[in-house]
């Protein structure tokens, strides 16, 4: 199994003093997942929780929604020329009666791909393929101090990150602010896959009553995970994208960015947020 961080050695130097010293590294490593046997999408993660990655990754290509849907997930022996396993191909193999995507070179290149096809393609293939609406009953509202309190509390749960600097975070919390679960990885996408994923396996599936936070910004990408399972709260302590704002206003989604401190914008969704007054206009 590959490790989470490396050790490598680096020229240091500091006020004009050279140095030579080991500098721990987050690892990065390909991870094919393959489906039923066939090669399906490769991504760049740090390994760990795998498994979970491959099964929050297919929640968001809406192939999986309930843990019923998958049989198991188990690593590929013979990965390399001889025969030796490197842990980094992973086979999921679904129930029967799961409608599996079309094996393609369009369709590979779309859920390889951040951005998607085009804009217009991409909110249509998000809308088409959500299991679960964003509704709230009862309806969820949460307090910007609650918002503001995330960030810290995300980066405090951040043990490879104290190591190596190198790391993005996600977390879900319940909607009175409870950290339910967080995962590090080398992209923010992998994180949340990962969340999403162990949630699918502990049948914890639509995760209508969480926020999710991330660090970095809030791309496209995340949203439409957000979406596909189900989380009806996105904050991110930077910027979103234009593509994540409109997904956001059509689906639902309360989308927040810059979250520092006590400042942040609401860029959809402000209906689940509960302030104090009237919201200035401008």
């Amino acid at each position: 199994m590959g490790r989470v961080t490396e050790r490598r050695k680096v020229l240091r130097i500091r006020d004009g003093a050279v140095s030579t010293r080991p500098d721990t590294l987050v690892a990065e490593e390909p991870l094919e997942i393959r489906l039923n046997g066939k090669p399906l999408a490769i991504t760049m993660r740090t390994p760990g929780d795998d498994f979970a990655l491959a099964a929050g990754f297919l929640v968001s290509e809406g192939v999986l929604a309930t843990a019923s849907d998958l049989q198991n997930i188990v690593y590929c022996a013979g990965a390399t020329a001889d025969g030796s396993n490197t842990y980094n191909v992973v086979d999921v193999k679904t129930a029967p009666d799961v409608t599996l995507p079309d094996f393609t070179l369009e369709r590979n290149v779309y859920t390889s791909s951040s951005c998607g096809l085009c804009g217009k393609a991409s909110l249509d293939a998000v809308r088409t393929t959500a299991r679960w609406p964003i509704a709230d009953t009862p309806p969820l509202r949460v307090t910007p101090e609650l918002l503001a309190s995330l960030p810290d509390r995300l980066r405090a749960a951040q043990r490879v990150f104290d190591r190596t600097g190198g790391l993005h975070a996600a977390a879900l919390f319940s909607e009175e602010g409870e950290l339910l679960d967080t995962r590090e990885d080398v992209g923010r996408h992998n994180a949340v896959d990962k969340l999403i994923g162990r949630a699918l396996q502990n049948d914890a599936l639509p995760l209508s009553r969480t926020l999710l936070m991330v660090s970095g910004r809030a791309s496209f990408e995340l949203a439409q995970k957000a979406v596909m399972a189900g989380i009806p709260v996105l904050a991110a302590v930077s910027a979103p994208s234009s593509l994540a704002v409109d997904l956001a206003a059509e689906t639902g989604l309360t989308l927040v960015g810059f979250l520092r401190g006590s400042s942040m914008n609401v860029y959809a969704g402000q209906d689940r947020i509960a302030l104090r007054e009237p919201a200035a206009q401008g």
